[in-house]
């Protein structure tokens, strides 16, 4: 079959993986081909034991306070906060507990297919090294806070996540640049690391060029249905084909919509700062859990990183936000050297229900969708690159995949 996947990011990449090893002949469009992507800064974290919903116990009582506080993990615009009420209604909706179990249990069995998929792609493109099974470590500052996420740890432990519970003594003796202020941990064994998410997309795309893969900058405006899609770009060129993937990460529901499919979908805005010579050390991935962010020990030095601002796909970037998690840092990390470091900002396609989009269009049979993993992009891209592949070839995917579909937003 001639294919043509939509974004050259990592699940976009992955998608293409995939399909090249049916045979398939394959195009990746993408608007800039080696630029910068969701999957070029994150965290690097493997994160297999992330299943409970964003919006999962207790989090609605959190809201506010994070939105007024300077520090907080959480900032939407102003001017756009009436074109989210559709999103955030859902997700309300999808924090009810009658939601958060069957969200729960998808999550689980995609996250149990991970190291399924993802350690044959870091193979063949020669990373598998670069995959690092050290755990990581999720602190806590006060008791209170440990006990409010009580219920999602038990929540991950009913799905077979290991989880350790320790107090700050045993969180320092794992972790010793943690300051005082950690009074609580949980370590996780099954996650992993990569030690540089650029470099997986870098060495992905160019393991695709190398088998054929053609990879061609262009804007994709819309998709035309038919027996063979179409799409449409913004320079009036047309590609059709007999499959046409869209794994064109926060900008993939305004394709969607082209094509009369609807998909609640946010670009939640993620920051980070690189140190390169942060003057402590970490061991694996440090998850500071009641102000929501990160350090991760990464190739290029250690990425401090986290914060979810809802302020649409064109709104300038605020490196504010990026600094404010430097200043959150050096409070559990006495230790840091942040004098040299580099700020950035990604678009992380976020659904209301924490789940991603994987499945065909109800519109248009050769067209599939792939997107709106949010954090869990890196995680899951190889997994859904092997979904879409099954679904393309006709093969029934190894998991069930009913409830991802871009029906479920009617």
């Amino acid at each position: 079959m001639e294919i043509v996947v939509v974004g050259a990011g990592v699940v976009g990449l992955s998608c293409a993986f995939s399909l090249a090893g049916d045979g398939h002949a394959l195009m990746v469009l993408d608007r800039d081909p080696p630029g910068d992507k969701a999957s070029f800064g994150n965290a690097g974290g493997i994160g297999v034991t992330e299943l409970v919903p964003a919006s999962g116990p207790g989090v609605i009582w959190q809201i506010p306070g994070w939105l007024i506080d300077p520090l907080g993990p959480l900032a939407l615009r102003l001017l756009h906060a009436p074109y989210m009420l559709p999103w955030l209604c859902r997700f309300l909706r999808a924090g009810r507990p009658d939601r958060v179990a069957p969200i729960a249990a998808q999550l689980a069995a995609l996250n149990a297919r991970v190291y399924d998929d993802l350690v044959p792609l870091l193979r063949a493109v020669g990373l598998e090294g670069a995959l690092q099974r050290c755990g990581a470590l999720t602190v806590y500052e006060t008791e209170q806070g440990f006990a409010r996420d009580a219920a999602a740890w038990a929540l991950r432990r009913a799905h077979g996540i290991a989880c350790e519970a320790m107090d700050g003594d045993a969180a320092r003796a794992m972790e010793p640049a943690l300051g005082p202020r950690v009074v609580r941990g949980v370590f996780t064994p099954d996650w992993a690391q990569l030690a540089d998410p650029k470099a997986l997309v870098d060495r992905l795309r160019a393991h695709l060029a190398g088998r054929g893969v053609r990879i061609v900058q262009g804007d994709a405006a819309a998709i035309e249905p038919g027996a063979r899609p179409a799409i449409r770009l913004r320079d009036g060129g047309r590609q059709a084909a007999d499959a046409v993937v869209v794994a064109a990460g926060a900008w993939s529901a305004r394709l969607a919509r082209t094509l009369g499919d609807r998909a609640l979908l946010e670009s939640e805005r993620g920051y980070n700062f690189t140190v390169p010579n942060p003057g402590i050390s970490l061991g694996r991935e440090v998850i500071f859990a009641e102000r929501q962010f990160v350090a991760s020990p990464l190739a290029p030095g250690l990425r401090i990183g986290g914060a979810a601002e809802f302020a649409g796909l064109e709104a300038p970037a605020n490196y504010a936000r990026a600094k404010a998690l430097v200043t959150l840092a050096h409070r559990y990390l006495p230790g840091l050297d942040s004098s040299v470091g580099t700020s950035w900002m990604g678009q992380r396609p976020t659904t209301p229900d924490s789940l991603p989009v994987i499945g065909r269009s109800p519109r248009a049979g050769g067209v599939f969708y792939a997107f709106g993993h949010g954090h869990l992009g890196l995680t899951q891209s190889a997994t859904t690159g092997r979904l879409i592949a099954d679904l393309v070839g006709g093969r029934s995917p190894p998991i069930a995949i009913a409830g991802l579909g871009i029906e479920r937003f009617g």
